[in-house]
């Protein structure tokens, strides 16, 4: 299984991104989700979607302003990122396990066993 990440990119306080994860290698991860890492800090997750119900938790930092979704067909999962903040600034990684997870651990960086190669984003203005 291979991740690759894209999308990352400058923008302004209050901007928005897209970043997307192209899946390769199986036909859909049972889970996917979002880290980020900010310079000098530990990553944390973001967001994360279970492929069987397409239940979504998001990080109390992200909510009401990141949506994360799927495209089954061309088997990529994206972060929509809206009213972007300067904390916001981070290397944004995706992953994928194989199967399901209860959302309690769904932004728990030890149930995934892929990585994406990561992509900046940064909010400045």
């Amino acid at each position: 299984v291979q991740l690759q990440a894209s999308g990352g990119g400058s923008v302004q306080p209050g901007g928005s991104l897209r970043l997307s994860c192209k899946v390769s290698g199986v036909s859909s991860p049972g889970t996917v989700a979002w880290f980020r890492q900010a310079p000098g800090k530990e990553r944390e997750g973001v967001s994360c979607l279970r492929r069987s119900d397409r239940a979504t938790v998001f990080a109390e930092s992200v909510k009401g302003r990141f949506t994360i979704s799927r495209d089954a067909v061309q088997n990529t999962i994206f972060l929509q990122m809206n009213r972007l903040k300067p904390e916001d600034t981070a290397v944004y990684y995706c992953a994928a396990r194989s199967g399901g997870i209860i959302t309690g651990r769904c932004l728990d960086q030890g149930v995934y066993e892929t990585w994406g190669q990561g992509t900046l984003v940064t909010v400045s203005s």
